[in-house]
Protein backbone atom coordinates (compact mmCIF):
# COMPACT_ATOMS: atom_id res chain seq x y z
CA UNK A 1 0.00 0.00 0.00
CA UNK A 2 2.86 2.32 0.88
CA UNK A 3 4.32 1.92 -2.50
CA UNK A 4 0.94 2.23 -4.38
CA UNK A 5 0.17 5.67 -2.36
CA UNK A 6 4.14 6.84 -3.35
CA UNK A 7 3.09 5.94 -6.97
CA UNK A 8 -0.31 8.24 -6.91
CA UNK A 9 1.80 10.70 -5.50
CA UNK A 10 4.67 10.53 -8.13
CA UNK A 11 2.38 10.78 -11.13
CA UNK A 12 -0.26 13.31 -9.63
CA UNK A 13 -3.04 10.79 -9.91
CA UNK A 14 -4.48 11.95 -6.70
CA UNK A 15 -4.60 15.34 -8.50
CA UNK A 16 -7.16 14.93 -11.72
CA UNK A 17 -7.04 18.61 -12.47
CA UNK A 18 -3.29 18.48 -14.38
CA UNK A 19 -4.86 15.37 -16.67
CA UNK A 20 -7.88 16.52 -17.53
CA UNK A 21 -6.63 19.99 -18.90
CA UNK A 22 -4.49 18.17 -20.91
CA UNK A 23 -7.68 16.46 -21.88
CA UNK A 24 -10.38 19.31 -22.21
CA UNK A 25 -8.63 20.03 -25.56
CA UNK A 26 -8.79 16.51 -27.03
CA UNK A 27 -12.56 16.25 -26.75
CA UNK A 28 -12.53 19.92 -27.97
CA UNK A 29 -11.22 18.75 -31.35
CA UNK A 30 -12.61 15.56 -31.52
CA UNK A 31 -16.31 17.55 -31.04
CA UNK A 32 -15.68 19.51 -34.08
CA UNK A 33 -14.39 17.08 -35.87
CA UNK A 34 -17.08 14.31 -35.22
CA UNK A 35 -19.91 14.11 -37.35
CA UNK A 36 -22.82 13.56 -35.17
CA UNK A 37 -25.25 12.45 -37.51
CA UNK A 38 -23.28 9.15 -37.58
CA UNK A 39 -23.04 6.78 -34.03
CA UNK A 40 -21.93 7.86 -31.02
CA UNK A 41 -20.64 5.16 -30.07
CA UNK A 42 -16.94 5.81 -32.21
CA UNK A 43 -17.24 9.35 -30.39
CA UNK A 44 -17.31 7.83 -26.94
CA UNK A 45 -14.84 5.17 -27.84
CA UNK A 46 -12.19 7.61 -29.26
CA UNK A 47 -12.97 10.01 -26.26
CA UNK A 48 -12.01 7.19 -24.04
CA UNK A 49 -9.05 6.56 -25.39
CA UNK A 50 -7.64 10.26 -25.71
CA UNK A 51 -8.83 10.30 -21.85
CA UNK A 52 -6.55 7.74 -21.17
CA UNK A 53 -4.04 8.70 -23.50
CA UNK A 54 -3.99 11.92 -21.60
CA UNK A 55 -4.07 10.44 -18.05
CA UNK A 56 -0.73 8.54 -19.06
CA UNK A 57 1.33 10.83 -21.11
CA UNK A 58 0.61 13.14 -17.83
CA UNK A 59 1.61 10.65 -15.56
CA UNK A 60 4.99 10.16 -17.17
CA UNK A 61 5.81 13.91 -17.60
CA UNK A 62 5.16 14.82 -13.89
CA UNK A 63 7.90 11.72 -13.28
CA UNK A 64 10.17 13.05 -16.10
CA UNK A 65 9.80 16.78 -14.38
CA UNK A 66 10.69 15.41 -11.20
CA UNK A 67 13.87 13.80 -12.31
CA UNK A 68 15.05 16.34 -14.03
CA UNK A 69 13.70 19.27 -11.65
CA UNK A 70 14.84 17.03 -8.01
CA UNK A 71 17.63 19.30 -6.93
CA UNK A 72 15.15 22.55 -7.43
CA UNK A 73 12.06 20.51 -6.13
CA UNK A 74 13.97 20.13 -2.39
CA UNK A 75 14.29 24.11 -2.19
CA UNK A 76 10.69 25.03 -2.90
CA UNK A 77 8.19 24.77 0.38
CA UNK A 78 5.13 23.00 -1.70
CA UNK A 79 7.44 20.48 -3.40
CA UNK A 80 10.12 19.48 -0.94
CA UNK A 81 8.71 16.03 -0.25
CA UNK A 82 7.85 15.04 -3.79
CA UNK A 83 8.96 11.80 -4.06
CA UNK A 84 11.69 11.75 -5.82
CA UNK A 85 13.21 15.08 -4.50
CA UNK A 86 12.73 13.30 -0.92
CA UNK A 87 14.42 10.48 -2.22
CA UNK A 88 11.27 7.89 -1.26
CA UNK A 89 11.72 6.78 -4.98
CA UNK A 90 15.16 6.82 -7.01
CA UNK A 91 15.42 8.04 -10.45
CA UNK A 92 15.84 4.40 -11.50
CA UNK A 93 12.53 3.70 -10.54
CA UNK A 94 11.12 6.94 -11.91
CA UNK A 95 12.69 5.73 -15.60
CA UNK A 96 10.76 2.58 -15.37
CA UNK A 97 7.81 3.81 -14.24
CA UNK A 98 7.81 6.29 -17.68
CA UNK A 99 8.90 3.61 -19.47
CA UNK A 100 6.10 1.51 -18.16
CA UNK A 101 3.76 4.16 -18.89
CA UNK A 102 4.87 5.08 -22.39
CA UNK A 103 4.47 1.42 -23.33
CA UNK A 104 0.84 1.78 -21.96
CA UNK A 105 0.32 4.82 -24.21
CA UNK A 106 1.82 3.28 -27.62
CA UNK A 107 -0.60 0.74 -26.90
CA UNK A 108 -3.69 3.33 -26.68
CA UNK A 109 -2.00 5.00 -29.56
CA UNK A 110 -2.34 2.52 -32.27
CA UNK A 111 -6.17 2.31 -32.24
CA UNK A 112 -5.81 5.85 -34.25
CA UNK A 113 -5.05 5.98 -38.02
CA UNK A 114 -1.54 6.47 -39.48
CA UNK A 115 -1.65 9.79 -39.66
CA UNK A 116 -2.18 10.45 -36.12
CA UNK A 117 0.16 8.17 -34.75
CA UNK A 118 2.79 9.58 -36.87
CA UNK A 119 1.57 13.27 -35.45
CA UNK A 120 1.63 11.98 -32.13
CA UNK A 121 5.28 10.24 -31.77
CA UNK A 122 6.94 13.66 -33.27
CA UNK A 123 5.74 15.49 -30.00
CA UNK A 124 7.87 13.72 -27.97
CA UNK A 125 10.47 16.45 -27.98
CA UNK A 126 7.99 19.29 -26.81
CA UNK A 127 6.83 16.33 -24.21
CA UNK A 128 9.93 15.57 -22.22
CA UNK A 129 12.17 18.43 -22.70
CA UNK A 130 9.39 21.11 -21.31
CA UNK A 131 10.94 20.61 -17.66
CA UNK A 132 14.34 22.20 -19.26
CA UNK A 133 12.68 24.88 -20.65
CA UNK A 134 12.48 27.04 -17.15
CA UNK A 135 16.56 26.84 -16.68
CA UNK A 136 17.00 28.86 -20.43
CA UNK A 137 13.41 30.90 -20.98
CA UNK A 138 10.64 32.80 -19.22
CA UNK A 139 8.54 31.28 -21.60
CA UNK A 140 8.28 27.21 -20.03
CA UNK A 141 4.51 28.13 -20.13
CA UNK A 142 4.51 28.60 -24.04
CA UNK A 143 6.15 25.50 -24.26
CA UNK A 144 3.69 24.23 -21.86
CA UNK A 145 0.61 25.06 -23.88
CA UNK A 146 2.16 23.81 -27.21
CA UNK A 147 2.63 20.27 -25.36
CA UNK A 148 -0.63 20.29 -23.47
CA UNK A 149 -3.03 21.51 -26.14
CA UNK A 150 -1.54 19.21 -28.96
CA UNK A 151 -4.42 16.26 -28.46
CA UNK A 152 -6.55 19.47 -30.06
CA UNK A 153 -5.11 18.48 -33.58
CA UNK A 154 -4.67 14.65 -32.91
CA UNK A 155 -8.21 14.44 -32.13
CA UNK A 156 -9.11 16.21 -35.68
CA UNK A 157 -6.77 13.98 -37.40
CA UNK A 158 -8.18 10.89 -36.02
CA UNK A 159 -11.12 11.30 -37.05
CA UNK A 160 -10.39 13.56 -40.89
CA UNK A 161 -6.81 11.86 -41.39
CA UNK A 162 -5.80 15.32 -42.82
CA UNK A 163 -4.67 18.77 -40.94
CA UNK A 164 -7.08 22.00 -41.38
CA UNK A 165 -7.24 25.68 -40.77
CA UNK A 166 -9.90 25.19 -38.13
CA UNK A 167 -7.85 22.59 -35.87
CA UNK A 168 -4.47 25.04 -36.17
CA UNK A 169 -6.39 28.59 -35.11
CA UNK A 170 -7.75 26.09 -32.16
CA UNK A 171 -4.81 25.01 -31.28
CA UNK A 172 -3.12 28.03 -31.14
CA UNK A 173 -5.85 29.87 -29.24
CA UNK A 174 -5.35 26.69 -26.88
CA UNK A 175 -2.22 27.47 -26.27
CA UNK A 176 -2.58 30.69 -24.72
CA UNK A 177 -5.22 29.67 -22.53
CA UNK A 178 -3.00 27.50 -20.98
CA UNK A 179 0.15 30.05 -21.08
CA UNK A 180 -2.48 32.01 -19.13
CA UNK A 181 -3.75 29.58 -16.52
CA UNK A 182 0.12 28.46 -16.16
CA UNK A 183 1.03 31.71 -15.40
CA UNK A 184 -1.77 32.20 -12.51
CA UNK A 185 0.03 28.71 -11.06
CA UNK A 186 3.64 30.24 -10.94
CA UNK A 187 2.43 32.91 -8.43
CA UNK A 188 2.23 29.73 -6.26
CA UNK A 189 6.08 29.78 -6.11
CA UNK A 190 7.55 33.21 -7.24
CA UNK A 191 9.58 33.89 -4.57
CA UNK A 192 11.19 30.76 -4.24
CA UNK A 193 11.70 30.59 -7.91
CA UNK A 194 13.20 34.04 -8.03
CA UNK A 195 15.53 33.07 -5.00
CA UNK A 196 16.48 29.63 -7.10
CA UNK A 197 16.64 31.59 -10.61
CA UNK A 198 14.17 29.60 -11.92
CA UNK A 199 12.11 31.62 -14.99
CA UNK A 200 8.59 31.96 -15.93
CA UNK A 201 5.95 33.97 -17.37
CA UNK A 202 5.31 34.77 -14.11
CA UNK A 203 8.25 36.39 -12.89
CA UNK A 204 8.46 38.38 -16.07
CA UNK A 205 4.85 39.93 -16.03
CA UNK A 206 4.85 40.05 -12.15
CA UNK A 207 4.86 43.89 -12.86
CA UNK A 208 1.71 43.72 -14.68
CA UNK A 209 0.34 40.18 -14.48
CA UNK A 210 -3.69 40.73 -14.86
CA UNK A 211 -2.62 42.35 -18.15
CA UNK A 212 -0.71 39.68 -19.33
CA UNK A 213 -2.96 36.57 -18.53
CA UNK A 214 -6.05 39.08 -20.26
CA UNK A 215 -4.23 39.15 -23.24
CA UNK A 216 -3.52 35.60 -23.35
CA UNK A 217 -7.39 35.21 -22.78
CA UNK A 218 -8.48 37.92 -25.18
CA UNK A 219 -6.20 35.73 -28.00
CA UNK A 220 -7.73 31.94 -26.47
CA UNK A 221 -11.54 34.13 -26.81
CA UNK A 222 -10.81 35.29 -30.08
CA UNK A 223 -10.44 31.76 -31.43
CA UNK A 224 -13.64 30.81 -30.09
CA UNK A 225 -15.28 33.19 -32.00
CA UNK A 226 -13.13 32.49 -35.70
CA UNK A 227 -14.14 28.67 -34.75
CA UNK A 228 -17.68 29.61 -34.43
CA UNK A 229 -17.56 31.63 -37.74
CA UNK A 230 -15.55 28.64 -39.91
CA UNK A 231 -17.83 26.12 -38.38
CA UNK A 232 -20.73 28.03 -39.39
CA UNK A 233 -22.10 27.74 -35.67
CA UNK A 234 -25.59 28.96 -35.08
CA UNK A 235 -26.68 32.08 -32.58
CA UNK A 236 -26.79 29.33 -29.80
CA UNK A 237 -23.46 28.96 -29.53
CA UNK A 238 -22.41 32.60 -29.12
CA UNK A 239 -25.09 33.01 -26.81
CA UNK A 240 -23.61 30.36 -24.30
CA UNK A 241 -20.24 31.48 -25.39
CA UNK A 242 -20.88 34.31 -22.94
CA UNK A 243 -20.88 32.15 -19.89
CA UNK A 244 -16.72 30.89 -20.11
CA UNK A 245 -15.74 34.80 -21.18
CA UNK A 246 -17.53 35.97 -18.67
CA UNK A 247 -15.53 33.45 -16.42
CA UNK A 248 -12.38 34.13 -17.87
CA UNK A 249 -12.77 38.68 -17.47
CA UNK A 250 -14.54 38.73 -13.99
CA UNK A 251 -13.85 35.85 -12.63
CA UNK A 252 -9.69 34.35 -12.99
CA UNK A 253 -8.43 37.78 -13.70
CA UNK A 254 -10.49 40.62 -11.82
CA UNK A 255 -10.55 38.75 -8.75
CA UNK A 256 -7.20 37.43 -9.06
CA UNK A 257 -4.84 37.92 -6.31
CA UNK A 258 -1.17 37.17 -7.16
CA UNK A 259 -0.14 37.34 -3.97
CA UNK A 260 -2.39 35.10 -2.52
CA UNK A 261 -1.28 31.46 -3.34
CA UNK A 262 -4.45 29.78 -2.51
CA UNK A 263 -6.28 32.23 -4.45
CA UNK A 264 -4.02 31.58 -7.20
CA UNK A 265 -4.66 27.45 -7.03
CA UNK A 266 -8.56 27.99 -6.92
CA UNK A 267 -8.51 29.89 -9.88
CA UNK A 268 -6.14 27.48 -11.76
CA UNK A 269 -8.14 24.45 -10.70
CA UNK A 270 -11.31 26.54 -11.88
CA UNK A 271 -10.23 26.05 -15.86
CA UNK A 272 -11.17 22.40 -15.39
CA UNK A 273 -14.97 23.48 -15.06
CA UNK A 274 -13.85 25.82 -18.00
CA UNK A 275 -12.80 22.91 -20.23
CA UNK A 276 -15.80 21.11 -19.47
CA UNK A 277 -18.12 24.53 -20.52
CA UNK A 278 -16.62 24.79 -23.65
CA UNK A 279 -17.25 21.39 -24.23
CA UNK A 280 -20.80 21.59 -24.11
CA UNK A 281 -20.56 24.73 -25.78
CA UNK A 282 -19.33 23.29 -28.73
CA UNK A 283 -21.66 20.48 -28.92
CA UNK A 284 -24.50 22.87 -28.75
CA UNK A 285 -22.76 24.50 -32.30
CA UNK A 286 -22.10 21.07 -33.79
CA UNK A 287 -26.12 19.49 -32.73
CA UNK A 288 -28.37 22.56 -32.63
Amino acid sequence: MQNIRLFIELTRLNKPIGFMLLFWPCIWGLTIAYNFNSSFNNFLFYGILFLLGAILMRSAGCIINDIVDRNIDKKVERTKNRPIASKKISVKFGLLYVFILCGLAFLVLINFNQFTIIMALLSMPFAFTYPLMKRFTYWPQLFLGITFNYGLVLAWTSINNEISLIPILFYIGAIFWTLGYDTIYGYQDIKDDEIIGVKSTSIKFKKNPKKFIFICYLIFIASLVFIGTLMNFKIFYYLFLIIPITHLILFQINKLNVNDSNDCLIKFKSNNILGLVIFINLLIGKII
